[in-house]
C-alpha cells in the first residue's frame, strides 16, 4: 500500500476498471431512480454490496437521495468477509483507491472513533482484500463530488460490538454532521420466495426502527444479513443523534437480475433521516 493507499480490488470486476465507464454507469443507476424526498437530513443509509450489475441499482436508490449533500465526513462500515477477529477495525490513515480517485480517510474523525470505542483497533489487514466498503466508495464519489471517510471493518456483529461502534461514532462525530453508510447484502443461496420471506423480515424491522429485534432474528436464524452489524450501527447511530425517520427505499434480489430464481441474493437500500420540527403558530 503506497503511503497509506489501498488499492482497490474489485475493479474491473465488481464494478468497471474504467473511470468514465464507471462514472457514467452510476449515472445511469441513479437516472433511473424516480425522483423522491424524506422528510430531513439523512444521517444513516443502508446499501448493498454485491457486483454493480446485481445490485447497482437497489443501491442508486440511496445514493441518489444523498445527491448533491454536504457532509463533514462519511463513516462506511462492513463486514469482515474473510478475516475472523474480535470487535471491528478501522483504517485510520490514507485513502482508499477507486478508477474515480482516491478517497482520503478523515484522520481527525478516525483517530477520535479509535480513541472513544475500546472494541475498536487500527489493524488494516481485515480491510486489504474486504470488498463491502470500497463498493460503496464510486457511487458516493458520484452523489457526493469529493469527501474524506472513515472505514470500518466488523470482524463481530453481535449486539454489543454494534452498540459499541455505534457509541464511539456518535461520541466521535459530535457537532459534525456525518452520514453513516451500514453496507450488507441480505439472504442468500435461497429461492426466490424463500428469500422474499427471510428478506421481509428484515425490512420490517428495519422500517420499524428495531434494532434489538433485528439483532435477536438474525441470531435466531430467522432471517439473514451478511452485513446485519453494520445496519444495526447505522441504525443506532441514527437513533443516537434523534434521527427518527426512516424509508425503505427498495428492496429487490439476483433473481429480479437475472432471471435465474433458485439460488438468490437480497439487497435493500434504506435511509434514516432527522425529520423536521413542524413550525409553530409562533414562527
Amino acid at each position: 500500500m503506497d503511503k497509506g493507499i489501498r488499492k482497490s480490488v474489485i475493479a474491473g470486476t465488481w464494478y468497471p476498471g474504467n473511470p468514465a465507464t464507471l462514472a457514467g454507469e452510476i449515472r445511469n443507476y441513479l437516472g433511473k431512480v424516480p425522483a423522491m424526498a424524506v422528510g430531513g437530513p439523512v444521517v444513516g443509509l443502508v446499501s448493498p454490496h454485491a457486483g454493480y450489475v446485481y445490485s447497482g441499482q437497489i443501491a442508486a436508490y440511496g445514493y441518489r437521495l444523498i445527491g448533491g449533500r454536504r457532509y463533514d465526513s462519511v463513516v462506511v462500515i462492513g463486514p469482515s468477509h474473510r478475516a475472523v477477529f474480535r470487535g471491528a477495525s478501522v483504517y485510520a490513515s490514507g485513502g482508499y483507491e477507486t478508477p474515480l480517485g482516491v478517497v482520503p480517510v478523515d484522520e481527525e474523525l478516525a483517530g477520535a472513533i479509535l480513541e472513544a470505542g475500546p472494541v475498536l483497533n487500527s489493524d488494516r489487514k481485515p480491510h486489504a482484500v474486504e470488498h463491502s466498503v470500497e463498493i460503496q466508495l464510486p457511487f458516493l464519489q458520484v452523489a457526493l463530488g469529493p469527501f474524506a471517510f472513515v472505514p470500518i471493518v466488523m470482524g463481530a456483529q453481535d449486539y454489543r460490538t454494534c452498540e459499541a461502534v455505534a457509541e464511539a461514532v456518535f461520541r466521535a462525530a459530535r457537532g459534525k454532521n456525518v452520514l453513516v453508510v451500514g453496507s450488507s447484502d441480505l439472504s442468500h443461496f435461497h429461492t426466490y420466495e424463500q428469500a422474499k420471506r427471510l428478506d421481509g423480515v428484515v425490512v420490517d424491522l428495519v422500517q420499524r426502527r428495531d434494532h434489538r429485534g433485528l439483532s435477536r432474528e438474525l441470531e435466531d436464524g430467522a432471517c439473514e444479513a451478511c452485513g446485519g452489524g453494520p445496519v444495526i450501527t447505522a441504525m443506532l447511530y441514527a437513533e443516537m443523534t434523534g434521527a427518527r425517520g426512516v424509508k425503505v427505499l427498495k428492496y429487490a434480489n439476483s433473481g429480479d437480475v437475472t432471471g435465474d430464481r433458485q439460488q438468490v441474493v437480497g439487497y435493500l437500500s434504506a435511509v434514516f433521516y432527522r425529520e423536521k420540527q413542524a413550525l409553530t403558530d409562533r414562527e
